[in-house]
């Protein structure tokens, strides 16, 4: 199927890199007209360069308020209107533990992956309504779903994620716009090697090598979950596809939380008969 998207216009955050360029590539090959929102502004013009007036480009902050009410207000200034949102910048926030954490690492991380979505979705709405609705998508995560996948600010800030489109999709739905939230598993991105005070960036390679390696085994389908597989879920919910959908979230992690390791996993299987046993 092609244009699915036609004659919409999509606001994009976190475009330039990872899961964000991975939607704007599939949403520009569905016919949309997208504004990306991104602090990395060279990123940006290189994508502008390369789709030419299917693509424009704002420098975007989430954590600045107006920076995100400038940037829906500006694809209405280019495009002519808004009928798509993907609220979907973010990073991996503090590594503290609830016992190290400090006021201010868990407030960065709350604002900068929940506060940040609040504001996309409020700030949308009225650009939406004048279209007659559309649909909000938002990056949760599958570590909002349950323990033991992330940090626990990061976690906590996900699992607000996927309540908040639960909310704002019963509030909106009679405005006809659609909210919901895909939950990425381990998806091969930038964001693992983003902080170079955990990650060096002289073992970034490295550490990406170990990572693409490792990646099929991490969960019961034997692939590595790539940008893109999370893209035609975002497309899901951003078409008509999904026009009897709201305030749903998916989880799109190659099966990771079906169930303990010894499930889906032979090697995991034999070691705990082996273990029972003896």
């Amino acid at each position: 199927m092609v244009d699915r998207l036609k004659n919409k216009v999509a606001v994009i955050t976190g475009g330039c890199s990872g899961i964000g360029l991975g939607t704007v590539e599939k949403f520009v090959a569905e016919g949309a007209q997208v504004m990306v929102g991104d602090i990395n502004d060279a990123d940006g013009a290189a994508l502008v360069e390369r789709f030419g007036g299917q693509v424009a480009f704002q420098h975007c902050n989430v954590l600045e308020a107006p920076q995100i009410e400038a940037l829906m207000a500006a694809a209405v200034e280019r495009f002519g209107g808004l009928d798509i949102v993907f609220n979907n910048a973010g990073a991996g926030g503090t590594p503290a533990t609830i016992a190290e954490m400090t006021a201010e690492g868990w407030d960065f991380t709350q604002n900068l992956l929940l506060r940040s979505v609040a504001l996309g979705i409020a700030y949308a709405v009225p650009h939406l309504k004048r279209r007659g609705g559309g649909a909000i998508v938002n990056t949760a995560s599958i570590a909002g779903v349950q323990s033991g996948a992330a940090p626990i600010a990061y976690s906590v800030a996900k699992a607000g994620v996927i309540h908040l489109t639960r909310i704002a999709g019963a509030e909106l739905a009679r405005s006809n716009i659609r909210v919901n939230a895909v939950c990425p598993g381990l998806i091969l991105t930038n964001i693992f090697t983003a902080n170079p005070e955990r990650v060096p960036p002289a073992a970034a390679p490295m550490v990406k090598a170990a990572m693409a390696k490792g990646a099929p085994n991490a969960q019961p389908i034997a692939k590595a979950g790539l940008p893109e597989d999370i893209a035609k879920a975002v497309l899901f919910f951003a078409s008509d596809e999904s026009a009897f959908v709201t305030g749903e979230h998916l989880l799109v992690d190659g099966g990771a939380f079906i169930g303990p390791r010894h499930v889906w996993d032979p090697v995991a299987q034999a070691e705990r008969e082996a273990r029972m046993r003896g």
